[in-house]
């Protein structure tokens, strides 16, 4: 037990629960598990943002998974200034200070489920085609053009002239 805190380590944790038998297969009630704390700490991280700035900022949520634990998965959530550039394992809200709420912008799942959302794009039950949308969005770049256009950076204004020289 790690004495600082009275609680054992996720480690610990992690390989009990690896050598029992899992209690349930409801993937909705594992979703439910997993994302427990998500909204207190999306509504904290918010809350952190509204102090650090005077206009919209955006909240980034990176999803990862333990490389040594595989049943451990961490959310980590901060807030930044800018859209980001849309990756796997991601979910990205824009809060918007005109009017107090926050947009879900995207979620986009690891390259796994992504692949295999697409792929069976035409079976998949309903609960899936918000999150099909997403991905379809991210592969064609959409939700790369929308992160620019919020960050306005649409017109890319350069200034550099290529020339060909000919040394004859």
């Amino acid at each position: 037990m790690n004495k600082k805190f009275n609680r054992e380590s996720a480690g610990k944790i992690s390989q009990d629960l690896l050598q029992k038998a899992p209690e349930s297969t409801d993937v909705r009630e594992i979703g439910r598990e997993m994302t427990k704390g998500y909204m207190e700490e999306l509504f904290t991280t918010i809350a952190d943002g509204k102090t650090k700035y005077t206009g919209d900022f955006f909240v980034v949520v990176l999803t990862k998974r333990e490389r040594l634990m595989t049943n451990v998965i961490r959310n980590f959530f901060f807030h930044r200034n800018t859209a980001p550039t849309p990756d796997y394992d991601q979910a990205v809200y824009h809060f918007k200070k005109s009017d107090d709420e926050t947009e879900l912008l995207w979620v986009i799942p690891n390259r796994e489920l992504a692949y295999h959302l697409r792929d069976n794009a035409l079976t998949l039950d309903k609960e899936y085609k918000e999150l099909l949308g997403y991905v379809l969005d991210f592969d064609d770049k959409t939700l790369f053009k929308k992160a620019q256009k919020l960050n306005n950076e649409e017109k890319l204004e350069g200034r550099i002239v290529l020339e060909v020289i000919d040394e004859k």
